[in-house]
């Protein structure tokens, strides 16, 4: 609701500014991103980092299934206390794998922020540089909740080309 509410805001403050000929824009920064040198050089590094720490995880995931299944079927020879023991190393097991597995998602978003945390200054300089010499007044980063927009306001090309010029 408060989202909706500053996007509202947002609309009525650009029909505004239009009505005072000032023009608003918009940039894809995820594609912005993507699109420059140094953001498919981090989105590689980090693809890299993320399938070797993947591949980890499908191995220890298929051991925890593994001895889970053994455990299925050694389970009628196996005394109650063996069993509950068997049981709990298991369960204690599988909470460790949770655990590395949510660490590992943290640190591949950490790895991110810090690949993509020098893209994103620059960036926000380009769009504003870009933005004054072509004369927009307001430029909204591209999100959902922009229904329509026309295409001659659209300046993520614009702004990776000057990214890009910017070495």
């Amino acid at each position: 609701m408060l989202r909706m509410f500053f996007f509202m805001t947002a609309v009525l403050l650009a029909a505004a500014f239009a009505n005072a000929e000032s023009q608003v824009g918009f940039v894809d920064i995820p594609k912005a991103v993507q699109a420059t040198s140094v953001g498919k050089k981090a989105k590689a590094e980090l693809e890299v980092q993320f399938n070797k720490k993947k591949k980890e995880l499908d191995q220890k995931e298929a051991n925890l299934r593994k001895l889970r299944d053994d455990l299925d079927k050694k389970k009628s020879v196996l005394s109650a206390a063996a069993l509950k023991e068997k049981q709990t190393e298991l369960q204690n097991e599988m909470l460790k794998f949770r655990e590395e597995l949510g660490q590992s998602q943290a640190d591949i978003q950490k790895k991110n922020d810090e690949l993509t945390k020098p893209v994103m200054e620059k960036l926000q300089r380009v769009i504003a540089k870009v933005s004054k010499d072509k004369g927009f007044s307001i430029v909204f980063q591209g999100t959902p909740d922009i229904l329509y927009a026309n295409p001659a306001v659209d300046l993520t090309d614009d702004v990776v080309k000057e990214f890009e010029k910017e070495k």
